[in-house]
């Protein structure tokens, strides 16, 4: 019968454990998950200083005649103090002295001479003023374990002068597939043979979730070929195999890896596609064995994998997230079993794909997300609620959309 699909989650979750770290400059950090906690060293901004070129002034002298005492640019040590009827020249990002409390735009005053101006009689006490820590305060927690580092985390650690970060290592994938009616894209065929689409396409997914991922190669149908492949792959952290798993005269993957003292966690899901899914472990390695079937095998992945490889690399968010819209059209469900049905979010709607077979190929080419019905569920009508899982996706549009709230 299999395990419903909220206990092979809590069971993918729970089983596996993140890999090691190690140290890298922060320029390549980006993609990679903190493996500490990173705190400010410094306040930002590190002193009061001016948020536009203009006047240090006084608010008192506000719509008077005031005398221009000193000129203050950016980076300068200058911390001249002004008395009443006094003013400073200063640039954006100069340091504010104490006894100015606003500054003024230079196209807000009066020129009277090389050495007065006139001031607005509107000025508001710490107008354009930056004041220290504003930003950032010292000692304030700015990166967590577990955090994915991007472009801004490079800007926020490079301002406080870090140069390397403990990141956790890149997760190791191996890949192999089984079936001797497999070949693979660049052989030739016979008409009684197919390509093997499967392992490319867990090669390019894996490698786009930011691992170090491996092509092991084709077994035969046979255990001595399995066996050798699975030896081949123990370096791994995660081994991904399609077929051999269900119930026909010729799937030995399964009793391959069961020589290998594999600690199987759980074998089959009450799922459709991909029931035939079996989660395992070999030691320190992981193992998912996928279904067969190209669609399957791919909606599977997107549902187990991603969380397997999402605990693996260190990264705290492992749970799937949604985006709440409305389905498109009428959608007609089988209930029984729990089903991942894909298709295309285009922001506003869910569309499901019509073409859904769990061996078909050209499915998620057209596809950018999937929803997952309720085993009860038999029928979604147009304008309904759902809960859209993204499949990874830069979210861009052929058509121009306003966008503006």
């Amino acid at each position: 019968m299999g395990i419903c699909i909220k206990e092979a989650l809590r069971l993918v979750e729970s089983s596996i454990n993140k890999v090691s770290f190690e140290v890298v400059p922060i320029e390549n950090c980006g993609g990679r998950v903190s493996a500490e906690d990173l705190f400010a060293k410094y306040s930002l901004p590190t002193y009061n200083n001016s948020a536009m070129d203009g006047f240090g002034v006084k608010i008192e002298d506000a719509g008077d005649v005031v005398k221009i005492v000193d000129d203050i640019f950016a980076g300068s040590y200058k911390q001249t103090q002004i008395e009443q009827k006094e003013c400073l020249k200063i640039m954006t990002g100069a340091r504010v002295p104490n006894s100015v409390n606003a500054i003024v735009p230079i196209e807000l005053i009066e020129n009277i001479d090389g050495d007065h101006i006139k001031l607005p009689k509107e000025i508001k006490k710490y107008q354009h003023m930056r004041f220290i820590g504003e930003d950032i305060q010292e000692g304030e927690k700015l990166v967590n374990d577990g955090d994915e580092l991007n472009f801004a985390t490079v800007t926020l650690l490079t301002s406080q002068g870090i140069t390397h970060i403990k990141v956790y290592r890149t997760p190791k994938v191996s890949v192999f597939t089984s079936g001797e009616e497999l070949k693979l894209h660049y052989e030739q065929i016979k008409d009684y043979q197919i390509y093997n689409s499967n392992t490319p396409t867990l090669l390019e997914r894996v490698k786009e979730l930011g691992c170090d991922v491996t092509f092991t190669g084709m077994a035969k149908d046979n255990i001595e070929s399995l066996k050798e492949m699975i030896q081949n792959s123990l370096y791994a952290d995660l081994i991904i195999t399609t077929g051999g798993i269900s119930v026909g005269e010729a799937d030995f993957t399964k009793e391959a890896f069961e020589e290998f003292d594999m600690e199987t966690i759980f074998n089959g899901i009450s799922i459709k596609p991909g029931k035939p899914t079996v989660f395992g472990k070999i030691g320190s390695t992981y193992i998912i064995n996928l279904p067969g079937n190209p669609l399957a095998s791919s909606l599977i992945f997107e549902l187990f994998g991603t969380v397997a490889i999402q605990k693996l690399s260190g990264n705290k968010n492992i749970y799937h997230n949604y985006i709440e819209t409305k389905i498109g059209e009428d959608l007609i469900n089988k209930k029984g079993r729990t089903t991942l049905v894909p298709g295309f979010f285009d922001g506003r709607y869910f569309y499901p794909s019509h073409k859904r077979l769990p061996g078909m190929v050209s499915v998620l080419n057209n596809c950018n997300s999937m929803i997952v019905l309720n085993r009860n569920l038999t029928n979604l009508q147009k304008s309904d609620i759902v809960r859209v899982i993204p499949i990874n996706w830069k979210f861009f549009s052929n058509e121009l959309i306003d966008f503006f709230n």
